[in-house]
């Protein structure tokens, strides 16, 4: 028995270091974004009938970088596993909308990725070469394994729930908010209700400086487009959701919920 208990804690214990370490490359080394002199190139990821998965055999050299683009929906769990000739390859999980703030970073995750999907539109893995390879002019070849399941979480239909005008949100607020790497402390909320029983996206911005979107299933709060570990809990206003690294939200349960 104590050799079970001391193997629990080795284990807890390694998932602490990594959970530390990640936060702080996070914090000293945000994710790759493209720069001047950097070349994109863009691939669509199909399936083909009747699959939900496909392997694609690609090749990146110097500052070309590949963005495989995929369009899924809230709800659906994505998976993706690159493998390179080269170690200085890895791939970014880049959510609808984002230029270069990534949801996962495979250089922390061995370049695997297993997760829920937060919201509905075009994801993007973006293949690339560390800078320090890129200026090398170094090459990769890669197999790139991407796969998309589940049952996807439909909008509530606007004639069951009417949207704020001119939006795709079923409504709006303002909610208390601290952003990381930043002084601001509200942030504009909307809502894509999925169901009625808590089931919904939540939309967080700060002006054009960042945005977070937030999945709840049943009152849950089960997803997020951030890299971090995400903690949420609940009281008797909402929701209080932290990611690692000092970001926090706090959400009303009103927004989520309607009524």
């Amino acid at each position: 028995m104590s050799g079970i208990v001391n193997a629990y804690r080795q284990k807890s214990a390694a998932a602490v270091r990594r959970a530390l370490v990640i936060t702080l490359l996070l914090a000293i080394a945000p994710a790759w974004a493209a720069g001047p002199g950097d070349e994109r190139h863009v691939k669509h990821v199909t399936f083909a009938k009747g699959k939900s998965s496909a392997t694609i055999n690609g090749r990146i050299e110097g500052r070309r970088y590949i963005d495989h683009t995929l369009r899924a929906a809230a709800g659906q769990t994505l998976t993706v596993a690159l493998k390179a000739s080269s170690r200085s390859a890895y791939f970014n999980l880049l959510p609808p909308g984002s230029p270069d703030a990534a949801m996962a970073i495979g250089e922390l995750i061995d370049n695997r990725f297993e997760g829920l999907l937060p919201d509905d539109g075009v994801y993007t893995i973006r293949v690339y070469l560390v800078r320090a390879a890129a200026r090398r002019n170094a090459a990769s070849d890669y197999t790139l394994e991407v796969g998309a399941g589940g049952t996807a979480l439909k909008p509530v239909s606007a004639a069951t729930d009417a949207l704020v005008p001119g939006t795709r949100f079923h409504a709006q607020a303002t909610v208390p908010c601290t952003p990381a790497y930043s002084q601001i402390r509200e942030c504009a909320a909307g809502v894509v209700r999925r169901g009625v029983d808590g089931t919904a996206t939540v939309e967080l911005g700060w002006g054009n400086k960042g945005m977070r979107r937030i999945l709840f299933i049943k009152g849950e709060a089960r997803a997020a487009d951030s890299p971090q570990p995400m903690k949420a809990n609940r009281n008797e206003r909402g929701w209080t959701v932290e990611f690692d690294g000092g970001e926090r939200f706090e959400i009303p349960e009103p927004l989520v919920l309607g009524g």
